[in-house]
């Protein structure tokens, strides 16, 4: 596969300029394991073939953060609104928007792996911000998951931030404390009608209504079974409109467990990889994407299939950032 220099970024200086974001951080949800997925993407050579292949200029500073002074700061993390570890996961995730803010604000394409999804509080927020200053635009955000991942603390049955990015980042949840997600400005947040998901099959009941009360653009399993997902991606970008700065949160649990197993939430029925790879590529055509997170990649919980998930992994990413066949 070769890069595809015919792809023109909109909202890009330039097609060439990466800055990369390795989130080892697994506070958002219970199961461990999950912080190794950037090191485990970076070990199979992700980063090299990003440069090699796709010709892509590689800002990125080494160190896969493991935020032991967070962790440090916080031994005693009481429920906040039935929220486990609140101030760990907001002290986190508010590094993660400066580091993406800086990588966006100075125009590269920011690339954050993961991690479980609650970071997407910290990379979406940062773009949106980004983005708003350098170019006067609201982001829009293809979610790609079997998960809605909207949960307010309040609808949460289980209280894991990693099923809560989507309300934060919208406004339907909010806090005044500084130290609970009360850093999040009106700057750092997006529209509920700049969404789109895709791949959903797995949604908890106060996640339905929150979707159908807030009209929100999603894609389950079912409209992929019954169009295909050329037609899909049709429908996403025509919803979105050409002049919007695009951001893609791809959660590898998206993907069918037959092509990644090693996740934390594996749900039957979701998409190939083929499937997935085509989201990405579709997105990366437009000229429009600005920025991606791949989050969910935890090796430690099918040994047998984390080579599969891994190498998944890298395929999404760099079908993302303009691998093609010709």
């Amino acid at each position: 596969m070769t890069s595809a220099p015919f792809i023109t970024p909109k909202f890009l200086p330039s097609r060439d300029g990466l800055g990369v974001v390795a989130v080892g951080f697994s506070g958002g949800q219970p199961k461990p394991g999950v912080e190794a997925g950037p090191t485990a993407l970076i070990d199979a050579g992700l980063l090299t073939q990003l440069e090699n292949d796709l010709a892509l200029n590689v800002t990125f500073d080494g160190t896969v953060a493991s935020y032991a002074d967070v962790y440090a700061a916080h031994p005693d993390d009481p429920d906040v609104r039935g929220m486990k570890r609140p101030k760990t996961v907001s002290a986190v995730t508010r590094q993660i928007s400066e580091q993406v803010y800086a990588h966006a604000r100075a125009g590269r394409f920011a690339l954050t792996l993961g991690g479980d999804h609650s970071i997407a509080i910290g990379t979406i927020s940062g773009s949106a911000k980004a983005v708003r200053e350098r170019l006067g635009k609201e982001i829009a955000v293809v979610w790609v998951d079997a998960h809605a991942d909207i949960n307010t603390p309040e609808t949460s049955g289980s209280g894991n931030i990693h099923g809560m990015p989507v309300a934060f980042l919208t406004g339907l949840a909010r806090e005044t404390r500084e130290d609970v997600f009360g850093w999040i400005e009106d700057s750092h947040r997006i529209g509920v009608s700049k969404i789109v998901y895709i791949g959903l099959r797995d949604l908890d009941v106060g996640e339905k209504r929150i979707l159908r009360e807030n009209k929100v653009k999603c894609f389950t399993m079912h409209d992929i079974d019954r169009h295909g997902i050329g037609a899909i991606m049709d429908m996403t970008l025509e919803h979105i409109g050409p002049d919007t700065p695009i951001h893609l949160s791809f959660d590898v649990d998206a993907l069918d467990p037959m092509w990644a197993p090693s996740t934390g939430t594996p749900v039957r029925g979701g998409l190939t990889l083929r499937e997935g790879d085509f989201i990405a590529e579709c997105v990366a055509e437009t000229g429009a994407l600005v920025a991606m997170d791949l989050v969910e990649v935890n090796p430690s919980l099918d040994e047998v299939g984390a080579g599969d998930t891994i190498r998944a992994g890298c395929s999404l990413v760099r079908c993302a950032l303009g691998d093609t066949l010709l």
